[in-house]
This record gives C-alpha cells, sequence and structure tokens, in this order.
C-alpha cells in the first residue's frame, strides 16, 4: 500500500525485511523477485539474464510477472572511499533519491529510462543494500561507444547531434548532472530519430531554468569526459564536432 513517503502511482512491497517500492503495475514482479531474496539476487539468478558490464554488473531481463524488459543494477558507491563503503549504505540510501529525480525529470522532458521500482535489503547494522529496476532502452549504446574508430562518421554525427539535444534540455530546464560523461549519455532509434538518455540520474540536481552556471557545468563536465576518451581511449571525433556546446555556453 502507499504512503506518504511512496511517489503517486507506486506501492510498498514487502518480503521479511527486504522492502521494493514500485510502480503498481508491477507489484507482482516485485513479489516475484522478492520471494528470491533482493532484486538484484532474483535478476543474477535468471538463467536468461544478459549480463551488462559497469561500475560492477548489472543484469538486463524480462520480470518474472508482466515480461517488461528491465536492466537491474545493484547500488555501490563510487571514488576513494569505495572499497571500504562498497554497497553499504545508511537509510534511507539513495535509491528513493534516484526515483524523485527521474521523476522529476520526466515531467520536465529531460529524457531518462523510467524507473520502474527500487528495493532495499538490510545489511550489517544499521546499513542497507539497494537495488534499481529501470525499464530497458531498447538497442541503446553509449556516447562513447559512438566515439569509437569503428563508428561510422554518420553515426557518430547523429549521436553528437541527439546528445546536444539532451544536453539542451537539461540546460533549459535547469538540470545540472554533476558526473555527465560519455558514459552517462544512452542513445538509441526512436520515431524521431536517435535519441539521447540521460543516465546514473542519482548525481543530478535543479537549479533554475536555463541558469548559465547549470550549462556551463554540463557542458564542461561532458567536454573533459570526451577529450580525456580521446586521450586515453582512442575515441574518434575533432574539435569541431564539440564546437556548438563550446558555443552554447561560451565553454572552451
Amino acid at each position: 500500500m502507499a504512503d506518504e513517503d511512496t511517489p503517486a502511482g507506486f506501492v510498498r512491497v514487502t518480503a521479511g525485511r527486504c522492502v521494493a517500492v514500485v510502480l503498481a503495475a508491477h507489484a507482482e514482479d516485485a513479489r516475484l523477485m522478492l520471494a528470491e531474496g533482493s532484486l538484484y539476487e532474483a535478476a543474477a539468478r535468471d538463467l536468461t539474464a544478459r549480463r551488462l558490464l559497469g561500475r560492477g554488473v548489472a543484469y538486463a531481463i524480462a520480470l518474472p510477472a508482466t515480461g517488461t524488459r528491465a536492466v537491474v543494477r545493484h547500488n555501490r558507491h563510487g571514488g576513494l572511499l569505495a572499497p571500504l563503503t562498497r554497497d553499504l549504505f545508511l537509510p534511507p540510501t539513495r535509491a528513493p533519491h534516484e526515483l524523485a529525480v527521474a521523476l522529476r525529470l520526466r515531467e520536465l522532458a529531460v529524457p531518462t529510462p523510467e524507473l520502474l521500482m527500487y528495493g532495499t535489503s538490510p545489511g550489517p547494522y544499521p546499513f542497507l543494500r539497494a537495488d534499481v529496476v529501470t525499464r530497458q532502452i531498447e538497442a541503446g549504446r553509449d556516447l562513447a561507444a559512438f566515439m569509437m574508430s569503428e563508428s561510422p562518421a554518420d553515426e557518430r554525427a547523429a549521436a553528437w547531434a541527439a546528445t546536444r539535444a539532451l544536453v539542451g534540455a537539461m540546460n533549459a530546464a535547469g538540470v545540472r548532472h554533476h558526473d555527465l560523461n560519455v558514459k552517462n549519455v544512452l542513445l538509441a532509434p526512436s520515431d524521431r530519430g536517435l535519441m539521447a538518455h540521460l543516465l546514473d540520474v542519482d548525481r543530478v540536481t535543479f537549479g533554475a531554468r536555463g541558469a548559465a552556471d547549470v550549462a556551463q557545468g554540463n557542458v564542461a563536465r561532458l567536454l573533459r569526459s570526451a577529450r580525456k576518451w580521446r586521450n586515453e581511449r582512442g575515441a574518434v571525433f575533432d574539435e569541431g564536432e564539440l564546437a556548438p556546446f563550446r558555443e552554447s555556453t561560451d565553454t572552451r
């Protein structure tokens, strides 16, 4: 059932000490998954799951009741303290914040994968572990993949154009992503051509619409990431492809 901490349209499902906050249409998916332990444990046991590598392993699965294609990932800390803090969070974890941000982004028409549910499970007291389940973007590839040498020039140009549209929508809405990089932009075909989606939205904050500092911060982070991939991993692009970003904010 819903309560004051559960967004409209979501319900709370419990199994022992594990809890999921889930879109009502996917409540039975959550119940079946929690019967296996945590959401992430259920995905890891799915024999049809596809492993996705990033900061840890995520799983692409069909949800057990509805068959909806989804990505299940386990929240982990990054940074210097990651070996110590690992996957342990103080309550309520960062998952409720991620859901709130994802819902706000959709209200602002900033594309991001739909968050279907999150779950928490107990760790060593007083810590919790958290999992997040998002709707899978079919045929999605991150911007980094389009920047590599095997990508045709026309595909790369379309990827940059879609990314500019995403960043433009973010800037207009006052959306600042404090870790915007070429792995956090997911591109996939749509009825309107290639479309970019924002990932890792727990790093998002909201400022004034059209604020210059928001736009400059987003563009500076993205350009720094692109150049790092070119210098360290052989990504292929020239500064001319970055010029529209720079010109929109006077960022070098």
